[in-house]
């Protein structure tokens, strides 16, 4: 199994507009992506390391998925629709990273 995980740094004067990011970009993305996402888990940055300090990401999405090619070969018939929403809740450029998961419970 493999996360996807998508973070989005907090950068400072960055939009983030978490209600449409949940209400509509989420259950599109779930809708469009199907089987391959087994599982989704979905993150507010609320502080950083230091009690009161900023976030360090103001968002991160983890999809879980059986492999990178059951994800990409969802993911990539579906990237440009996904891509042309993200101005919709975002000017945030994400960064992405794909990892196997070695342990879950």
């Amino acid at each position: 199994m493999i996360a996807v995980t998508i973070l989005y740094p907090n950068n400072p004067g960055s939009r983030f507009d978490f209600e449409y990011y949940l209400r509509t970009h989420m259950p599109m993305s779930l809708e469009l992506l199907g089987p391959a996402i087994k599982s989704v888990r979905i993150e507010r940055g609320v502080e950083g390391q230091e009690k009161g300090s900023l976030p360090t990401f103001a968002a991160l999405c983890h999809f879980v998925c059986e492999s990178r090619e059951a994800f990409e070969a969802a993911f990539w018939p579906n990237a440009a629709v996904l891509r042309d929403d993200m101005p919709r809740y975002t000017d945030i450029e994400p960064v992405i990273q794909i990892s196997e998961i070695v342990l879950q419970r």
